[in-house]
């Protein structure tokens, strides 16, 4: 076994109070990833093409409990570390990327609330962006000899062209005038603003003189000015993380599918033709939701010819160029690893204080495969929290026995969320027309 690292008692406390939810911890997952080192090399090249100005595009397709989450979770902290301001949501029923009732302003807004960056890795970081940008553009400013405001519209210049782009350069100025001014006033309207907060027009005219908010219609273009805007403050780029797109697929109107599936499609052409500047994606969603020609991504001519598979990967080979990556299946040494640093994580990083022996671990792996067979590789969620369970017991009373507890343990097959309860107006079958009016 390999020697692990030591833990601190805060990621220790994050990471096995959120396994044993059967939840993704925020912080600590370089201390419990295992595998999957084709597809990490593929997201940290594209995080360096972002890095460079360029766009991209993945979707990370995997069953229920496969590890898409863990997977995103992680490439959100690459992100993070590689300079990258980070925006990252789940999608429901009330949050989507299309919607004419404010539910893509609310997917929006809660990314804006999560924009994270390496100072601000938990979130909330939008306020210290925009106070780097006034912070350089005064610098700047006293280095040519101009006022900071001449500063400040000169390098927001190239945002005024883009689309939104004149309001979201107005907003900033006024948060940089209120800044300067110290009007809280002033800087907490533009951060609302900046924030898909306002939800009428009027309102952010009165308090800020703008005719725009961000609405419905406009959450992807307000995704590249923040884009444009994080360079200028000195970021290599933005990276957006979005998971359960698989909320997409259980929309029981048609046209609101098909609306929410074109603004896929417009993202897709932008990075593939090249349009992208230094704006990353990652859609985390499950096979039915990208396969199923009935409701899923391949029902839309168009996102099927994108997304098809290379036809030469078959029979063990691999592309991993292509804008699907399929989380391939743990092997059995990568779970043992794996269980071996939950061990790990258990004790603080001290071999010491191990509950259970290389033996049970083997043990542990062995039961799994028994009970849940090609589903301890596909999904391993159920395993996980189990084994944490078991060592929380082991903790708790020193004197139980090991091969008991393993032996007497039942982990149940992880199915995922039913289609009702993702769907929460009603079942699949349901006709389109029906809620078609409510669903968009």
């Amino acid at each position: 076994m390999t020697k692990q690292p030591t833990i601190k008692p805060r990621d220790r406390e994050t990471i096995l109070n959120a396994l044993r939810s059967g939840v993704v911890p925020r912080i600590g997952l370089q201390h419990i990833q295992v595998g999957r080192k084709r597809e990490i090399e593929t997201l940290l090249s594209d995080l360096e093409r972002v890095a460079s100005g360029g766009g991209s595009l993945r979707f990370v397709i995997g069953e229920y409990g496969a590890g898409k989450t863990f997977f995103l979770f992680l490439l959100r902290q690459l992100a993070v570390a590689k300079n990258l301001v980070v925006m990252q949501a789940e999608l429901s029923p009330d949050k989507r990327l299309h919607s004419t009732t404010g539910h893509a302003r609310a997917l929006y807004a809660e990314l804006a609330q999560s924009t994270a960056t390496r100072t601000s890795p938990d979130g909330g970081a939008l306020r210290n962006i925009l106070e780097r940008f006034v912070g350089k553009a005064a610098e700047d400013a006293k280095t040519k000899g101009i006022s900071t405001a001449d500063e400040i519209k000169s390098k927001l210049d190239d945002v005024r062209q883009m689309a939104g782009g004149y309001d979201f350069a107005a907003v900033v100025s006024t948060y940089a005038r209120g800044y300067e001014e110290g009007s809280d006033e002033m800087q907490a309207a533009a951060l609302r603003w900046l924030r898909g907060e306002y939800a009428n027009k009027t309102a952010a005219r009165q308090e800020l003189d703008v005719r725009t908010i961000v609405d419905d219609a406009g959450v992807y273009d307000h995704l590249k000015l923040v884009s444009r805007f994080v360079r200028h403050a000195g970021y290599a780029g933005l990276f957006v993380c979005l998971d359960e797109l698989v909320t997409l697929y259980k929309l029981q109107s048609a046209q609101s599918r098909k609306l929410n599936y074109d603004q896929i499609l417009r993202i897709i052409n932008d990075v593939l033709q090249g349009s992208a500047e230094g704006i990353g994606f990652a859609l985390g969603g499950t096979p039915d939701f990208l396969l199923d020609t009935r409701r899923g991504l391949y029902s839309d001519g168009a996102l099927q010819s994108r997304l098809a598979e290379n036809s030469f990967a078959k029979d063990g080979l691999a592309d991993y160029s292509g804008p699907v990556i399929k989380l391939q299946n743990l092997t059995p040494d990568e779970l043992l690893v794996l269980f071996e640093r939950l061990r790990n994580v258990f004790a603080g990083g001290h071999p010491d204080k191990f509950l259970v022996p290389d033996e049970a671990l083997e043990a542990f792996s062995a039961h799994c495969r028994e009970r849940l067979g090609d589903n301890y590789f596909r999904t391993p969620r159920n395993s996980v929290k189990a084994f944490v369970d078991l060592l929380s017991v082991l903790e708790q009373n020193p004197s139980a026995d090991w091969r008991s507890l393993i032996g007497a343990s039942d982990i149940p097959e992880d199915h995922g969320a039913s289609a009702d309860a993702l769907d929460p107006e009603g079942p699949l079958d349901a006709p389109d027309n029906e809620l078609s009016r409510l669903q968009l």
